[in-house]
């Protein structure tokens, strides 16, 4: 049989096959994933093969094959920095979502995720959400960064779960397509799908005042059906997110900005740090180019991995 995988719970799957049934599924043995070191190495979103088998007259599946992917997103593993823990696969697009406080998102967040995105070849959409809840200070905040990245080409929308601001736009996005929803923990992610598809009920919680950081809600990725023929995949709150199996001459091409000054660069194998002559510094020079962007780029390049909530994205 083959189907879909809607859940992961590390251990368990569940699959779901073209006719609509559900299966608990597990995997037999040692399953590795060629060129892939995973802490998982099937993921929401892949599709299996899998043979049914019965145990005390409870029937489950047992997975023995996954089908070839169009794309998947991958981020550090928490626990083994040598590993990478796989998100999502098959998606055809993702929403990031965006706070600028309660909790706030730091450019280096987005841009890190960003750059993953791009090499994966996934389409990335930025919600900034919560805008209701705003003063004009923080919404000038917003304008800026929507600003920013509209400029590199990524499409920007101002949301509010709670008013509905805008959630037609993103349903209207979402139709007949495999969409990714993901940011840090207390950005609203449980509550915009609830506004989107009011049926699903996703647990939320407070943000903690603590911390200014929500409280993951969402333990494990898991996959939905929608009433108006889409998919969603929510994801549990992401704190940092690594950038994996990048070698420092490609970092620059997955900065769109950067890629389209790299011809004008004096040398063809240019990083843009020390280098003479090199356009996208000059760019930089002539505020062509964010500051914020540069600096995460620089950060990817020296590993600085533990930079992901300490630096703000206003230029000193």
């Amino acid at each position: 049989m083959t189907g879909l995988v809607y859940k992961s719970t590390g251990s368990w799957y569940t699959v779901k096959t073209t006719l609509g049934e559900t299966y608990e599924c597990r995997i037999k043995g040692k399953f590795r994933i060629k060129g892939i070191k995973s802490t998982n190495p099937i993921a929401v979103g892949d599709y299996v093969d899998f043979e049914l088998e019965t145990d005390n007259d409870q029937e489950s599946g047992v997975i023995h094959n996954i089908h070839d992917r169009t794309n998947y997103i991958v981020r550090k593993s928490v626990n083994l920095s040598k590993q990478t823990h796989i998100i999502a696969a098959n998606i055809d697009q993702v929403f990031l979502m965006i706070t600028i406080n309660n909790p706030p998102t730091l450019t280096s967040f987005i841009d890190r995720f960003l750059v993953t995105t791009n090499a994966y070849s996934i389409k990335t959409v930025l919600l900034f959400n919560k805008i209701d809840a705003y003063d004009e200070e923080t919404l000038n905040e917003v304008k800026y960064l929507a600003h920013i990245y509209r400029k590199i080409g990524y499409e920007c929308i101002g949301v509010s779960a709670n008013t509905g601001k805008n959630v037609d736009k993103v349903k209207a996005l979402m139709h007949d397509k495999v969409s990714m929803f993901s940011g840090h923990s207390g950005v609203g992610k449980s509550t915009l799908i609830n506004t989107i598809e009011p049926s699903l009920d996703i647990k939320t919680k407070e943000i903690s005042m603590l911390h200014m950081q929500g409280q993951h809600t969402t333990t494990f990725a898991e996959m939905f059906d929608l009433s108006f023929g889409a998919k969603i995949i929510d994801t549990p709150g992401i704190k940092g997110f690594g950038v994996v199996d990048m070698d420092k001459e490609e970092v620059g091409d997955y900065f769109p900005e950067f890629f389209k000054l790299k011809q004008y660069c004096k040398f063809n194998n240019c990083l843009h740090v020390k280098e003479p002559h090199c356009a996208v510094k000059k760019a930089l020079d002539n505020d062509e180019v964010a500051f914020s962007r540069y600096r995460s780029y620089l950060q990817i390049l020296e590993g600085e991995d533990e930079h992901y909530r300490t630096d703000n994205w206003e230029k000193e």
